[in-house]
């Protein structure tokens, strides 16, 4: 097993043969394609048992389209909320990793933020030096030609 690049990889990896069957059934039942697929399905079947002269096999109100309707809807339902419930848990372990990386990230900029605050003040503490020195040399020098006359 190669080692994970990020959470989503590892969390993708811990899923069930079922979990990921229930996810693909949950992505393609709630797509467009799905739906205008078995829309046409469903006009296909109630033109052909609405104009057929011979075989109906499903003659109006249609009884057998509204029990495969039903079964469709009974298995369909508890798969989609499965895949429902674990993506609500995926989001909360993604949320808490998310937390835990945001509070790593805070206690790495408060530590950057200490060293350079150490560094502002030793800076400060340098030009402060520089400026007493400068101030000694032009006292020093300002001194000096008056001392001469």
């Amino acid at each position: 097993m190669r080692p994970h690049t990020n959470w989503h990889e590892a969390h993708e990896d811990q899923l069930t043969f079922g979990a990921r069957l229930a996810d693909g059934f949950a992505q393609v039942v709630g797509s467009w394609t799905f739906i205008v697929v078995q829309s046409v399905i469903l006009a296909i079947w109630v033109v052909l048992n609405l104009i057929a002269f011979v075989q109906r096999w499903d003659p109006y109100p249609f009884i057998l389209l509204n029990l495969v309707l039903s079964f469709q809807a009974a298995y369909a339902s508890p798969i989609i909320m499965m895949s429902q419930n674990r993506q609500g848990e995926r989001d909360r372990q993604q949320a808490q990793h998310d937390y835990e990386t945001n509070l790593a990230a805070k206690e790495e900029i408060e530590t950057l933020m200490k060293h350079l605050s150490a560094l502002e003040a030793q800076k400060i503490d340098k030009l402060m030096e520089w400026v007493r020195l400068l101030s000694e040399r032009a006292g020093a020098q300002c001194v000096q030609p008056e001392a001469a006359s």
